[in-house]
């Protein structure tokens, strides 16, 4: 039983130990204002290195056999990650970027065609359409999901289209539903660019087996990693046989022809150090994305109560989200009108890495130079120049592109209480947001 000694006693040090009004006032105080920031401490590294990565390089280097010709690494992660997705074949790259380049060589896609693309995603789904010599045709983006807004597709196809390429971004599968019964409807097949989508799943079957063909980046960000690499994914016959000859300078090594070179083609390989490296990190790919999911799943609730934060919206028919990265948009107006820059500086002064995510893609520099080259002047007139651009107007992605933000996957690995420091920095340069713009 407590004397009177013994609780003015714990009543003092529990005084002791509160913290001070000039404390309290620092902590309350936006960390770009000057105040203690919400956290301190980092996330999870990237990548996550075990003991089976280093005995798996060691035996692979040792063994003398780094080309995928003499070793069993690369076809044996072929075999297991097909496997493990439920594809029939896969063939392994040596990036995401040029598992795209094979797939859209598979389907002869070149000079004069188009092929239809999102403005919201990463340069390589629209570089390797023009290293291909064709025309990227943007369709706007759905806001809610930073998606491709399928319902716009139709009215950007043509004669000259010769592929649909939508990408599941950040994880989320795209509305493969509306995306398949346009491209069906058609005849024009899709390449679902999969290389942020790692296990996620569209009605319960993995992306990347919907359409023609699919493709997964393993690059050193990427849920699945090995530094650089990729890997292509089909359920056709013909398609693998293809695809692997253009990989293999015109000489599959899938299917019957041997090194029989069947055209032209590249050298897209695979090593076989990172073949043993996606072996070895694929034993933890399960546990990783459970972290990934239980915190997104937290998140969305914690920031459901953040006026002006939004998380992207996920398409009914998606059955798993692979969450490489978490996005949201957040709204000025719930900010004192806050620029997107400030925002995002406010934020990660509190100790999370927010990024500002894609700009507009389809306005870059890079286009205008691709098209001024000689190879496209060649191929294409001032008048199909001139058509493209005035075709190329993506107003509600210009819109999102202003709006906004995500952190990684690795942000994601971090603990429940993690989670509720993340929300707690929205809400602090939320209830701060008029002072911050008024400083300038």
């Amino acid at each position: 039983m407590f004397s009177r000694r013994t609780f003015l006693g714990a009543a003092s040090a529990l005084a002791a130990a509160a913290p001070s009004p000039a404390a309290r006032e620092a902590s309350a105080k936006p960390a770009i204002l000057g105040g203690e920031p919400v956290r301190k401490a980092p996330f999870p590294d990237w990548p996550v290195v075990a003991a089976n990565d280093e005995q798996g390089v060691e035996h692979a280097v040792k063994s003398g056999a780094w080309n995928r010709r003499t070793g069993d690494r690369v076809q044996t992660f072929e075999r297991e990650w097909a496997s493990h997705i439920g594809a029939k074949h896969a063939l392994a790259t040596n990036g995401g970027t040029t598992a795209l380049y094979a797939a859209l060589a598979a389907l002869e896609v070149g000079p004069g065609d188009e092929v239809i693309v999102p403005p919201y995603t990463f340069i390589a789904t629209v570089n390797v359409v023009l290293l291909h010599h064709a025309l990227p045709i943007f369709v706007d983006t759905d806001p809610e999901t930073h998606q491709i807004d399928a319902k716009k597709i139709e009215a950007a196809i043509t004669p000259r289209t010769r592929a649909i390429l939508p990408v599941h971004i950040a994880g989320a599968p795209c509305d493969l539903d509306a995306v398949l019964a346009v491209a069906n409807k058609h005849g024009i097949p899709v390449v679902e660019d999969a290389c942020q989508a790692h296990l996620a799943e569209w009605r319960g079957k993995s992306v990347g087996l919907h359409g023609a063909m699919g493709c997964f980046s393993f690059q050193a960000s990427k849920n699945l990693n090995c530094g650089e690499g990729g890997c292509l994914v089909t359920q056709d016959d013909g398609l693998i046989v293809a695809a692997s000859a253009f990989h293999n300078n015109g000489a599959s090594l899938h299917g019957s022809n041997g090194d029989l070179r069947t055209g032209t083609g590249s050298n897209l390989r695979m090593t076989e150090l990172q073949g043993s490296l996606l072996l070895s990190q694929m034993e933890r790919i399960e546990a990783q994305a459970k972290v990934r999911t239980e915190n997104a799943a937290r998140l969305d609730k914690l920031l459901s109560d953040v006026p002006g934060v939004t998380p992207a919206k996920i398409y009914d028919g998606c059955t798993r989200n692979a969450y490489h990265l978490y996005m949201l948009r957040y709204e000025p107006e719930a900010f004192a009108g806050m620029s997107k820059k400030v925002f995002l500086d406010a934020v990660k002064a509190e100790g999370v890495p927010l990024s500002g995510g894609y700009g507009p893609l389809n306005k870059t520099d890079f286009l205008e130079k691709t098209f001024s080259s000689r190879p496209f002047k060649a191929i294409y007139s001032d008048k199909q120049m001139a058509e493209w651009r005035a075709r190329n107007h993506t107003p509600v992605n210009d819109d999102l592109c202003e709006r906004a933000c995500w952190f990684s996957q690795t942000t994601l690995l971090a603990g429940k209480n993690d989670m509720e420091q993340i929300a707690e920095a929205f809400r602090k340069v939320q209830r701060n947001a008029a002072a911050i713009v008024a400083a300038g």
